[in-house]
């Protein structure tokens, strides 16, 4: 356990960091450490993706307050848009933790792997969505932010890098999307948190120190760390070439993927 929660602050600080740095969510990272970490460990095969995914998710609780606090000092949130996209959010959030609980291990792998790939080539080529391309309609945000929130759950991130090519999209400013992204973040985790929790109460096979599907050395050394790094890689990012970074950042999510396809 000890090993595990020493091998989480450190994910935390280095995530924390990209996060800031890269404007996106840590658990592009922090769930294939975790798939890693609790398969030497000898997790049970069928828990460790589900496992990965429930402390990834509630890990975003920290950090999604940390920066929505920050862009609304900016007055950057767009409050009235967070509440109309949030009730879909949260449901599907919800219905993706009961998805995630239901499919075959190595179906959930996969469905990772294929959206590491997806962020990866974003990254690479610098995918710009064209502002003003959808038009935006209340039915719109309440079908689209139901698969925002369930791929989120699936995937165990805050959903930013769905949430604002969709927004800009719909002609959000990047700086507003960004900030409307970062306050949706709050409601995916903690519907998706609650729902893992719940889900995984009475899960046969569970270690030690799981709440539900939640492993709480790992949740709690990833999000306390993270936030204590996520305001150093916000200052590099106005420092550091950022873009050539995020083409690096992609080989390093490839890598990631080729790992979980050779595992």
């Amino acid at each position: 356990m000890i090993t595990i929660l020493l091998i989480s602050i450190l994910t935390g600080l280095v995530t924390g960091i990209l996060a800031g740095l890269f404007g996106i969510g840590g658990g592009l990272v922090i769930v294939p450490v975790l798939v890693f970490v609790f398969t030497a460990h000898g997790f049970a095969a069928e828990l460790v993706m589900i496992m990965a995914v429930a402390t990834s998710l509630a890990t975003i609780v920290f950090t999604a307050i940390s920066s929505v606090t920050a862009h609304h000092r900016l007055g950057a949130v767009w409050w009235p848009r967070v509440f109309r996209l949030a009730p879909g959010i949260m449901l599907g959030s919800g219905l993706g933790a009961v998805l995630a609980d239901h499919i075959d291990a190595q179906l959930f792998r996969t469905i990772l792997i294929a959206f590491l790939l997806y962020v990866g080539v974003q990254m690479a080529v610098q995918f710009q969505p064209k502002p003003g391309g959808v038009k935006q309609s209340n039915l719109l945000d309440a079908l689209v932010s139901v698969v925002i929130g369930l791929m989120s759950a699936i995937v165990g991130i805050g959903g930013g890098t769905l949430t604002v090519p969709y927004l800009v999209s719909c002609n959000a400013p990047m700086k507003n999307a960004v900030a409307i992204s970062s306050a949706c973040g709050f409601p995916i985790a903690v519907s998706g948190t609650i729902s893992y929790v719940l889900l995984g109460w009475h899960a046969p096979l569970l270690p030690d120190w799981s709440f539900g599907y939640i492993y709480l050395p790992s949740f709690v050394g990833v999000g306390i760390s993270s936030v204590l790094t996520a305001p150093i890689g916000a200052k590099l990012a106005h420092k550091l070439p950022a873009k050539k970074l995020k083409r690096y950042f992609s080989v390093l999510i490839f890598a990631m993927a080729i790992k979980l396809i050779w595992a």
